[in-house]
C-alpha cells in the first residue's frame, strides 16, 4: 500500500535543508525550495524554475504541496469579493475581501465547520469537519492579496480572523500561519494590521498573552449579561462573563492591547436599557473599543436586526464614557458575503 505523502509546508525550513543534506545534496537547496513555498506561493513543484529537473522529480516523489483552489469568486457591486476556497480534501471554506477607499482587509477562516452553536451564525449550522492546516489559512491570505493587487492596485493591508471557525479552537495552526505572514520569508505584514477575533475562551486568551502574541484581539460579546449571552450562543455558559473579564484584564495587563468588541444589536434580545447599561459597565473592566454590526439575518427565526433607535442608543451610552464606537455596515449583501456574519470589519 502507497505511504499517503507529506504536505511539504509542514517542514521548518531547518528540516528542509536536513532532507536535502541527506539525499545529497546542498542544504541552500532547502533555502531554495522554501522561499518558492512561502514567499513566491508555489503550487506546484514544476513551478520551481530554478531548481534542477531531478531535484523537483524527487520532491514530488517525496511530497505534496496542499494547496488551496479559489473555486468561484463572486463580486459584490459595492467591491466586495467572496471566494469559495476548493481545499485538497475537496471540503469547501470561505475567504472574503473587503475594501475600502485606502485598504483592503481579508476576512479568512480558520476551520472547515465550527464546532461551536452560536444561534445567529450561519457557519455554526455545519458541523466541525476539521481543522485548516497553517498552509491553507496563508493561502487564503495570499489569494486575497493577488486579488487585491488585480482589482484595487494595491497590495492586502489588513487580515481579520473572522471566516469559518473559531480561531482559538486551531490555535496552534492559526499561530503559525500568522508567524508566516508576518515573516520577511513570507508576506512580511505587519502583526498590528492582523485581528483575531474570538467568541470569548477565557483560557486561551491568557495563552495568547503569555505568548506575547503582536496581532490585535477580538471579541464576540454580543450581550454583557450571562443569561442573554447564553442564549444567544449557549456555548457560553461554559464561560461565563466574569471569567471571559478576568481573561482580558489579564490580556491588557500583559499586552497594553485594547481589545474590541464585536456586538450586534438584535430586536428583543439585546435591544433594552438593561443591556445597554450592563455593556457600558462591561466596558470599564478594560481599554476598549466597540463595533456595533448590522445583522444578515440568516432566516426568518429569533434574530432580527434592532431598530436605529435602538443602535443610537447604545451609541450615546457608551460615547458617554468615552468609549469609540463604530457602526459596521454590512459589505457585499447581493453575494451574500457574510464572513462568519461578521465580514463588514476592518483591523484597525
Amino acid at each position: 500500500m502507497q505511504m499517503e505523502k507529506k504536505d511539504i509546508r509542514a517542514l521548518s525550513k531547518e528540516q528542509l535543508r536536513d532532507f536535502f543534506v541527506e539525499n545529497g545534496d546542498k542544504a541552500f537547496r532547502g533555502n531554495q525550495v522554501y522561499e518558492w513555498l512561502w514567499s513566491k506561493g508555489a503550487h506546484s513543484f514544476e513551478d520551481m524554475t530554478n531548481v534542477a529537473k531531478a531535484t523537483r522529480s524527487m520532491l514530488e516523489n517525496n511530497f505534496v504541496i496542499n494547496h488551496i483552489k479559489v473555486d468561484t469568486m463572486q463580486k459584490s457591486s459595492d467591491g466586495t469579493v467572496k471566494n469559495a476556497v476548493r481545499l485538497h480534501d475537496g471540503l469547501v471554506v470561505e475567504s472574503v475581501l473587503i475594501p475600502t477607499e485606502t485598504r483592503t482587509t481579508a476576512c479568512v477562516s480558520s476551520q472547515v465547520g465550527c464546532s461551536l452553536d452560536c444561534n445567529f451564525c450561519a457557519t455554526a449550522r455545519l458541523k466541525r469537519m476539521r481543522n485548516l492546516e497553517p498552509g491553507e489559512i496563508y493561502d487564503q491570505v495570499l489569494a486575497i492579496d493577488k486579488e487585491s493587487r488585480l482589482y484595487y492596485n494595491h497590495p492586502l493591508s489588513n487580515i481579520v480572523f473572522m471566516g469559518m471557525g473559531e480561531p482559538l479552537m486551531n490555535y496552534n495552526n492559526v499561530i503559525k500561519a500568522i508567524d508566516m505572514i508576518t515573516s520577511e520569508e513570507g508576506l512580511g505584514m505587519s502583526p498590528k494590521r492582523i485581528m483575531v477575533s474570538t467568541s470569548g475562551i477565557p483560557k486561551m486568551i491568557k495563552k495568547m498573552a503569555d505568548d506575547d502574541v503582536k496581532f490585535k484581539l477580538a471579541v464576540s460579546l454580543h450581550s454583557a449579561i450571562d443569561e442573554t449571552r447564553a442564549r444567544i450562543m449557549p456555548f457560553s455558559k461554559n464561560f461565563p462573563l466574569k471569567d471571559l473579564r478576568e481573561a482580558l484584564e489579564y490580556w491588557y495587563r500583559k499586552t497594553k492591547s485594547k481589545i474590541s468588541y464585536e456586538y450586534v444589536v438584535w430586536k428583543g434580545i439585546n435591544d433594552d436599557k438593561a443591556s445597554v447599561d450592563a455593556l457600558v459597565k462591561f466596558c470599564k473592566y478594560v481599554p476598549c473599543k466597540v463595533n456595533l454590526i448590522e445583522y444578515n439575518p440568516i432566516d426568518d427565526g429569533e434574530f432580527q436586526q434592532a431598530s436605529e433607535e435602538s443602535i443610537m442608543a447604545y451609541i450615546k451610552a457608551l460615547e458617554n464614557i468615552g468609549v469609540v464606537v463604530k457602526v459596521r455596515r454590512s459589505r457585499g449583501k447581493d453575494i451574500d458575503a457574510a464572513c462568519g456574519q461578521l465580514a463588514n470589519k476592518e483591523a484597525e
